[in-house]
């Protein structure tokens, strides 16, 4: 993550935009009042619903497991689960 001062970042902000929309970045912007992160609404949707996931209890533990079961081979084909 890239730090920026609130300077730089003000007097650059479409570039630093550009960068965070296109390039999935994301700038840490310093100032005497607190440092804030600039990243695009799409990462930072992406970012809560991970956090939102990773929180339902429970899910974790499924997702493991199902690793698992894969690796042993302990899968069902599309026709198995659907007919066909």
């Amino acid at each position: 993550m890239q730090t920026l001062s609130a300077t730089k970042a003000r007097s650059n902000l479409f570039e630093v935009i550009t960068k965070a929309v296109d390039g999935h970045r994301q700038f840490r912007v310093v100032s005497r009042r607190g440092d804030v992160v600039l990243m695009s609404e799409e990462d930072y949707s992406s970012l809560i619903e991970t956090l939102e996931l990773l929180s339902t209890p429970g899910l974790l533990k499924g997702v493991r497991k199902a690793k698992r079961e894969i690796k042993k081979g302990q899968t069902y084909s599309l026709e198995d689960v659907f007919g066909g």
